[in-house]
């Protein structure tokens, strides 16, 4: 018993580091600073799914549906004419053609104004992690990492060599391939975790915070030209302090409505993606370690469903065999 709360003691410590440096949102202002490119991506993002995309949403809520209430009644008392307000059939008509209403503004603004986020933002996010990995090298860090770490080369995450040339074009297509395939795996895991009675969303939760921690980290990995194994490794290694890092970013848009939590996490992720960035993950979690004499957390296999549905997928395709 004493062995489980020391480790929940030492899980916590580092889970506060990480919720720690994703909450460290000043590096932002920072690297904005030293990058103009890196600010007008940022202002676009914030532009297109806040003013617009939220602002939309938040237009439906306040003007348009109100005024189609006030147009088209849903209720007897809102009738002015006692006589009409007999008929059922004029308060059938209005509510369905209110609905009617409604559902068109959706499909033509809403659905394509989603598609359309979706697809730009994934592009800007792209930009936004490159110009910000580049403005972390130009100038010192903006860390809270309190002590210099000792860790060698040899256990520092981004000293990490890949094949050069073609073979490591060719890795690196492979690796992109699977990632995209477990994450996707990972993603419905995550969904479907949703829906289990009473303990459903505190896993939910939990999940989406590993989810989102590993795809800010993920731009910065692929920008250092970390192998996957190695991401992954690291990544379960300290699943604590990666929990703590995408809990923020989950407490945003966890009680908001799809579409909402859509429109906030568009604006809040690349700010994520920058602290990220800007984080000396490996010296973070060193120096926790040293609190404890060195000591490692047992790692846990957060992916361990995910790639083996994943390699099951890629076994069922059809190829050569061995004997034929």
């Amino acid at each position: 018993m004493d062995a489980m709360a020391l480790y929940g003691k030492r899980a916590g410590s580092m889970w506060l580091a990480g919720f720690r440096e994703a909450s460290s949102l000043h590096r932002v202002a920072v690297f904005c600073l030293r990058s103009r490119m890196l600010m007008i991506r940022m202002g676009q993002c914030f532009l297109l799914n806040g003013l617009i995309f939220l602002g939309s949403l938040l237009t439906l809520k306040s003007v348009v549906i109100p005024s189609l209430l006030w147009i088209l009644p849903g209720k007897c008392e809102q009738f002015g004419s006692r006589h009409l307000c007999e008929h059922e059939t004029a308060l059938a008509l209005y509510s369905s053609l209110r609905f009617i209403l409604i559902q068109l503004f959706y499909v033509f603004w809403f659905y394509p104004l989603y598609v359309f986020s979706i697809v730009l933002s994934t592009l800007w996010y792209n930009d936004i992690a490159k110009h910000g990995f580049d403005a972390v090298r130009r100038g010192p860090p903006v860390t809270q990492s309190p002590r210099r770490s000792n860790i060698s080369d040899s256990q520092n995450v981004s000293n990490v060599s890949k094949p050069s040339g073609f073979e490591g074009v060719i890795v690196g297509i492979g690796e992109q391939v699977y990632s995209l395939l477990l994450l996707s795996v990972f993603f419905i895991e995550v969904f479907s975790t949703g829906f289990i009675p009473f303990i459903g969303k505190g896993i939910n939760f939990l999940l989406l915070s590993w989810m989102y921690s590993y795809y800010c980290f993920e731009y910065k990995w692929n920008l250092s030209e970390l192998s996957l194994e190695k991401r992954l490794d690291f990544f379960e290694s300290n699943w604590a302090f990666f929990a703590g890092f995408g809990s923020p970013c989950v407490l945003a848009i966890f009680f908001f409505s799809p579409l909402v939590s859509y429109g906030v996490m568009a604006i809040l992720f690349p700010l994520f993606v920058l602290t990220a960035a800007g984080t000396e993950a490996e010296k973070v979690i060193d120096s926790q370690k040293r609190l404890w004499g060195g000591e490692e957390l047992p790692k846990l296999r957060i992916f361990y469903l995910a790639n083996n549905l994943s390699m099951h997928i890629l076994q069922s395709f059809p190829g050569e065999h061995k004997g034929d």
